[in-house]
């Protein structure tokens, strides 16, 4: 949860004194939050959300979201591993709109080859929404379940995942009709994504660490019919330039 990712090399000192610093609550556009933000120092990571710039704190506790944040990352690393067509990042900056510039925790997204609604810059930052975003939060009053929360569903992020590290607890939202609606776990327990077809989840094993139960999921979800067709689908996208 952090922001825009500098390049500080061609800022020259005097140029850097005269851009006035980011501050946490400071109401900017996207373009001056970058303008500051590229002449800030280095390590200094922030976002804008619906206007308002975030500074994030450091250091990070591992407990609470260094952890939490690997075990998401491997978990959807398995799908990307299996699923020619989407790509996964990790805290890289993302453009939505004129008030917004998070950099959320980890991303999957479809490729704009494969039918993805979003693309890479020139200057290569992501522009558009991912189609799933997850992110690591203490507390259901965290701004990722509030002002991000809006942001991501106004510009249109098909599925949103809170891990609440705190309050022990798994929110996965999809978008219907423009709102972001909780996914219910299917009869046996499981979290299933919408839009990418074998996105198996645990939750209960993910609270309880059980990573062999979490992946063991994530794995039989690669091997299900569903999974297959929508590979399938993505490749004729590919190759349709669609």
């Amino acid at each position: 949860m952090a922001g825009f990712a500098k390049e500080t090399q061609g800022t020259a000192p005097a140029e850097r004194r005269a851009v006035p610093p980011l501050q946490p609550g400071d109401r900017l556009s996207r373009p001056e939050f970058e303008r500051r933000y590229a002449a800030m120092p280095d390590g200094i990571k922030a976002e804008l959300v619906e206007g308002v710039v975030y500074i994030m704190p450091s250091p990070v506790r591992k407990d609470r979201h260094g952890k939490p944040h690997f075990v998401l990352i491997g978990w959807l690393a398995v799908y990307q591993a299996g699923t020619p067509g989407v790509e996964g990042a990790d805290n890289s900056t993302v453009r939505l709109d004129l008030d917004n510039e998070p950099q959320p925790d980890i991303f999957l997204r479809i490729l704009p080859e494969h039918g993805g609604q979003s693309r890479t810059s020139e200057d290569d930052y992501v522009e558009g929404a991912p189609e799933l975003v997850a992110e690591i939060a203490a507390t259901s009053a965290s701004y990722d379940l509030h002002d991000k929360l809006r942001a991501y569903r106004r510009n249109g992020v098909r599925e949103y995942i809170v891990w609440r590290t705190e309050d022990e607890a798994i929110d996965w939202f999809a978008l219907e009709e423009g709102e972001f609606v909780p996914i219910a776990p299917d009869e046996n327990g499981m979290l299933r994504s919408r839009v990418f077809p074998g996105l198996w989840l645990d939750p209960r094993a993910l609270l309880a660490r059980d990573l062999k139960r979490v992946f063991d999921v994530a794995g039989r979800g690669l091997a299900s019919p569903d999974h297959k067709a929508f590979a399938e689908r993505l490749a004729r996208a590919g190759t349709s330039g669609t």
